[in-house]
């Protein structure tokens, strides 16, 4: 009966220090979680009006993303580290915990810590910008959003590309908007019996007559090459950037119509086969 008996005083003496613990900390971890729970929703707001703010004062779009990335997970650590103060967890220790994890995790991920540092030079030297028609890791697409560890793409095919800022930071990058036009480049070939002076003149008349098409620098058509069945005409329009596709369908549309109405032919591959009867 002694053991039975310490063992039910052992369980009262346990129960009184759960209560009185639970009675100790559950203010302080009840108005942590308030704490928590509150602090979030202030952040959002804080993160919502900053965008609003930073678009009004026409800040750089690329800008606008990684700022408040930046800000918003800053604020976050610092609440987490306030609501674990108010928990009872020493906030000296705590950070030196915080150091040594960040520490240990730092060597871990050394892929996102390059990304990271990817994207702040991105943001000081400014290779591209949002809106800005680039190609970079094999990629190409516009520019929709400069964030933190990652550019994001669309590309013509309406695809989402995400690229790691460290990649894009130590590769090239053609940034086909910077210099505010692009030059479209095609080939025409003709028949090798055709007049070459009075083709050049037709289609020099189809980009001339496109309203898309820059007038300077001028438009160029010269012949390229002495093909196996065609004499091929290089012809190189500018245009702005966001007009390239619709250059590039329309004027070969229009210079196939008015080939044709020229009479003017564009040659198939063809190949002479000599029989020899023994």
């Amino acid at each position: 009966m002694s053991t039975i008996d310490n063992s039910v005083s052992q369980l009262e003496s346990l129960s009184m220090k759960a209560y009185e613990l639970g009675l100790l900390y559950a203010p302080k971890l009840a108005l942590a979680i308030l704490t928590l729970i509150i602090g979030l929703w202030i952040i959002s707001g804080i993160s919502k009006v900053l965008v609003l703010s930073m678009e009004r004062s026409k800040v750089d779009p690329t800008l606008i993303p990684f700022v408040n990335s930046l800000i918003s997970w800053t604020l976050k650590l610092l609440l987490f580290i306030s609501v674990a103060s108010m928990i009872g967890i020493a906030t000296t220790s705590f950070i030196a915990v915080l150091g040594a994890a960040g520490l240990a995790i730092g060597l871990a991920l050394q892929g996102s810590l390059s990304n990271f540092a990817g994207g702040v030079l991105i943001m000081i030297f400014k290779p591209y910008k949002v809106g800005d028609l680039i190609e970079s890791q094999g990629h190409f697409g516009e520019v929709k959003e400069v964030q933190i560890f990652n550019t994001i793409l669309l590309s013509p095919q309406s695809k989402r590309i995400i690229i790691p800022n460290g990649a894009v930071s130590n590769g090239s990058i053609i940034n086909f908007t910077a210099e505010g036009k692009i030059r479209v480049d095609m080939t025409i070939g003709i028949a090798y019996d055709a007049d070459i002076d009075l083709a050049k003149k037709v289609l020099l008349g189809v980009l001339e007559n496109n309203s898309k098409v820059m007038k300077t620098p001028a438009p160029f058509v010269g012949v390229s090459e002495m093909a196996d069945s065609s004499v091929n005409l290089a012809v190189r329009p500018h245009c702005l950037p966001e007009h390239y596709w619709d250059v590039y369908f329309e004027v070969n549309e229009e210079i196939k119509k008015t080939l044709d109405s020229n009479n003017i032919s564009i040659p198939f591959p063809q190949r002479d086969v000599h029989l020899i009867q023994q």
